[in-house]
């Protein structure tokens, strides 16, 4: 498979987690971060990080929009409630295995 088509085809898969990810508003970062090591917020982070690579503008503010669907704050006025203790000890603990992003 040449490069071009494999970058279109990741692309593709990464807008679909993405889609996945605005329409499963009821899964939280937090719980995300917990089970997997990476949330919406990682990915916004890996796309702005991506764009600051190859020289494209591609400012915090747009690239949530792109990973949230709308501006965050919105998106957690709506959609993100308080973290429960359960989910803060989960997050916790599973920090040494959080993104590297997600760390900076």
């Amino acid at each position: 498979m040449d490069q071009q088509t494999r970058t279109e085809i990741e692309a593709a898969a990464f807008r679909s987690l993405v889609a996945h990810l605005q329409w499963r508003t009821d899964v939280q970062n937090i719980d995300l971060m917990a089970l997997s090591g990476f949330c919406r917020n990682c990915l916004w982070k890996w796309l702005r990080a991506a764009a600051e690579e190859t020289g494209a503008p591609l400012d915090k503010a747009e690239a949530q929009r792109w990973v949230y669907g709308m501006d965050y704050a919105d998106w957690k006025d709506r959609h993100q409630p308080e973290a429960t203790p359960a989910q803060a000890r989960a997050y916790e603990a599973s920090k040494p295995l959080h993104s590297a992003i997600s760390k900076g």
